[in-house]
């Protein structure tokens, strides 16, 4: 979804949260690397019930339906009430060097070694 643009606005709930401004790098799955990486160009908390039908289409869905399917898939459950970090991204170049190491895996964020 971030490779055709569908994609740019995520939902994490997670206790550290990323940084605006900071270029991260995406991957499918703890083990499974692409080439795209995205800057993050906004962050705030929201009630994960308050997201709106333009969020949900920043999100890569067409209905809340769909949304909430694609959270309790990943995340295991749904609780409207609960606090979550919503990020609003941009894809940017991928780097020529391997400098930058943050990487965003799943709905956590891990550093290599």
């Amino acid at each position: 979804m971030i490779l055709r643009g569908e994609k740019t606005m995520t939902r994490r709930f997670h206790k550290r949260p990323y940084r605006v401004g900071h270029k991260y790098r995406i991957q499918r799955s703890w083990y499974n690397w692409t080439h795209i990486y995205i800057r993050i160009t906004c962050r705030f908390r929201q009630r994960l019930g308050d997201i709106s039908p333009k969020d949900i289409r920043k999100e890569g869905y067409q209905t809340l339906k769909e949304f909430k399917e694609a959270w309790i898939e990943i995340n295991g459950f749904w609780d409207p009430n609960i606090l979550v970090w919503v990020y609003e991204f941009r894809r940017v170049p991928s780097p020529r060097t391997t400098e930058n190491k943050r990487c965003i895996v799943g709905y956590q964020r891990r550093t290599p070694s």
